[in-house]
């Protein structure tokens, strides 16, 4: 199981209210909410082992170079990332209380957890489980492994469970284009503004007909004219400098050199004085019992 770490604390901190919180008036929401989401899911999903990817760099520099656009929206007056500092308070216990309990937790300089989760997904092997609200991660899924995506858009209670099949199913495309249909119709949490006059069905078809955009490049550049839904050839022809910086930014990466960790599930927490006092002073005992108790052999 590889968890989309950053994607699940932010949405226990919207979705928890920021009245809970630590003796000292420190909001813990995010904090509590992430552990009682990675208890439901090992209680339910029973994996062996699990991984908690996170963002070394929210925004990469190779993926800026390419698109400038990228996340542009989310760039706060210091250069930084927006992240509410009610929330930004929370993840170094987020991280303590993660180490403290032995579950592995994983990043890469000048990378984001999506291309971490890409390099471990690819490099397993048996079935994985990637636990995101981000669709971008929908173009990793793969029968063969399988690989799969618990898609937490409604909640971790509502979990929709995604393959190659169910991918297809939804967008009308090849169950692994998903990077190149969101490439085309463009996605605006990322910053990402598509062919402008390319929606969802006309991005579909393309995929479908040519199987990415590198083929749909290729038939540009052949001059071919089959295959093109009507008017679309014309706009993708002038979109091909974006088509181009694009694939860089959309695809996940998966080759990244990262350091073998220790992945087995912990069955006992690793430093358990350590976890007693995170535990106590931030207000955290019933949802860590909870995780303890999933834990168990």
């Amino acid at each position: 199981m590889l968890l989309d770490t950053p994607s699940l604390y932010f949405r226990a901190f919207y979705g928890v209210p920021e009245s809970v919180k630590a003796p000292d008036g420190t909001p813990v929401n995010a904090v509590r909410g992430l552990i009682d989401m990675i208890a439901r899911l090992v209680r339910d999903r029973s994996p062996e082992r699990l991984v908690a990817t996170m963002d070394a760099d929210w925004r990469p520099a190779f993926r800026v170079a390419a698109l400038a656009s990228y996340k542009t929206h989310r760039v706060a007056a210091d250069g930084g990332d927006q992240v509410p500092s009610s929330l930004d308070a929370q993840l170094p216990v987020i991280e303590a209380v993660l180490d403290a309990l032995g579950l592995a937790r994983l990043g890469a300089p000048g990378y984001e957890a999506d291309d971490v989760i890409g390099t471990l997904a690819v490099r397993a092997e048996g079935p994985v489980d990637i636990v995101t609200g981000d669709r971008d991660l929908f173009q990793l899924v793969d029968e063969d492994g399988p690989v799969q995506v618990l898609y937490i858009a409604r909640g971790i209670r509502n979990l929709e469970v995604l393959g190659e099949k169910e991918v297809a199913a939804k967008y009308g495309i090849p169950g692994r284009g998903y990077a190149d249909f969101a490439t085309l119709r463009g996605d605006p949490s990322d910053g990402l503004p598509g062919v402008p006059g390319v929606g969802d069905k006309t991005a579909a078809a393309l995929v479908t007909r040519f199987g990415s955009v590198a083929g749909i490049l290729a038939a540009l550049d052949s001059g071919t004219t089959e295959g093109f839904p009507a008017g679309s050839r014309f706009k993708l022809a002038a979109a091909l400098d974006y088509l181009a910086a694009a694939q860089t930014v959309v695809q996940v990466v998966t080759d990244i050199d990262l350091p073998q960790v220790d992945d087995l599930l912990p069955r006992t927490p690793r430093d358990p004085e350590r976890l007693v006092e995170l535990a106590d002073r931030w207000n955290l005992g019933s949802p860590v019992n909870r995780l303890l108790a999933a834990l168990a052999p």
